[in-house]
């Protein structure tokens, strides 16, 4: 067996499975799970219909550099966004998710004949980009999110000989789970680094169409057009339609950025298998297509976070995020509760379930950034968000607040 595989630890839902493993919840409560972010608004009418008009293609191998309506579709909706022009032949590639690409990306960028490459990931993190680096021989490096400064990730942090072994570096803007979302300066400094240190960047931005201000979020790509850097070198952007447009399930995303770097992953994916079905080509032809649902779904998770967020407010610190679907709260202190402890007793007497924060991160310098603070994922309908928050609110008033020196 690959012995790199011993390297890897036990995913967030996992490490949830068995905290919850002794708990049982009150019967007379119903359910409610604020712990996974899987999407779970109407997928639209249209994407299903187009993926049902696609079985045809089934009987066909599909290229794993997709059709070249489906490439279009990519550029087409980059320029539409972010005002960009790319080329559909050479900087854009279909994925199976997102979150497949973002793993695949790692074994393709990193070499590991190179004495202790390292990639850096902030903290707290997607755990892809943990795995990936482990599986590609590379040593995870985490850089801490700041809570003074909106949780925007501490770069500077990065010892310069970290950044001198750095190989790939993985961003998240909007970020999971803090929602914090990167302004151009930041932007501006990690291409100076990269540029300084030679390392690749990849920009996971699946959360990138779900956001609360009048001005969407700045994607990677984007920032490089605005300073110049039109060939966006050793750069590559990661989208998926699972949030955007509510379809986990269909497994659809696309990369963009760098032609050369398109260029050797999509060597590495026609040997890896990833061709994408001609079925899901098609409904993604589709989804890329229309901006109308995607309007429509971003006003309701608005909607969503403007009824659950003030209710909740009082009792833990938390507040709108930049963007994404997830609220990061913080456990007052004088609770005298881990963040394990009160998911797990929140369950048992709410039957509400959250996700411990420390899961989402590492401890490093000293710390775990996610340590007291928990991830709640808005993605159920409104009225079952707000009876979660209710329930969460009488929870905490219910505790007896610890006497301090």
């Amino acid at each position: 067996m690959n012995p790199l595989l011993n390297r890897l630890q036990p995913y967030p839902f996992e490490r949830l499975r068995q905290l919850f493993s002794e708990v049982v919840p009150p019967g007379h409560l119903p359910a409610i799970s604020l712990g996974m972010g899987e999407p779970r608004h109407a997928t639209p009418a249209f994407v299903t219909q187009a993926l049902v008009a696609g079985l045809g293609g089934l009987s066909s191998y599909p290229a794993t550099a997709g059709e070249p309506r489906l490439r279009e579709a990519f550029t087409g909706w980059l320029a539409r966004r972010y005002g960009l022009q790319l080329n559909p032949a050479t900087q854009v590639l279909p994925v199976n998710g997102s979150r497949e690409a973002l793993f695949a990306f790692a074994q393709t960028v990193v070499d590991a004949s190179r004495a202790s490459p390292v990639v850096v990931c902030p903290n707290p993190f997607y755990q892809i980009y943990e795995g990936a680096a482990l599986l590609a021989g590379a040593t995870p490096w985490y850089a801490p999110s700041d809570p003074a400064r909106n949780f925007a990730v501490d770069w500077d942090s990065v010892p310069d000989e970290v950044w001198q072994r750095t190989q790939l570096l993985y961003v998240c803007s909007p970020g999971n789970p803090t929602g914090a979302v990167m302004p151009l300066a930041e932007w501006e400094k990690l291409f100076a680094l990269s540029d300084r240190h030679g390392f690749v960047i990849a920009s996971d931005e699946c959360y990138s169409e779900i956001y609360f201000r009048d001005t969407p979020p700045l994607g990677g790509l984007e920032a490089a057009a605005r300073l110049g850097r039109t060939d966006f070198r050793n750069l590559m952007a990661f989208t998926s339609l699972s949030k955007r447009s509510n379809v986990p399930g269909l497994r659809s995303g696309f990369v963009a950025g760098d032609a050369a770097l398109v260029k050797s992953f999509l060597l590495y994916r026609t040997y890896h298998g990833g061709a994408m079905s001609p079925p899901v080509q098609a409904a993604s032809i589709a989804a890329w297509g229309d901006e109308a649902h995607v309007i429509e779904n971003r006003a309701l998770y608005r909607a969503k976070f403007a009824a659950v967020t003030p209710l909740l407010a009082p009792v833990l610190d938390v507040a709108l995020p930049d963007a994404g679907f997830y609220l990061w709260a913080r456990i007052p202190d004088a609770l005298g509760l881990s963040d394990e402890a009160f998911a797990r007793a929140l369950l048992a007497q709410y039957n509400v379930t959250v996700l411990p924060g420390s899961y989402l991160a590492r401890e490093a310098q000293g710390a775990n950034p996610g340590a007291q603070r928990i991830r709640m994922a808005l993605v159920a309908e409104t009225a079952e968000c707000v009876e979660a928050a209710q329930r969460i609110v009488q929870f905490i008033q219910s505790l007896p607040l610890q006497k301090t020196s």
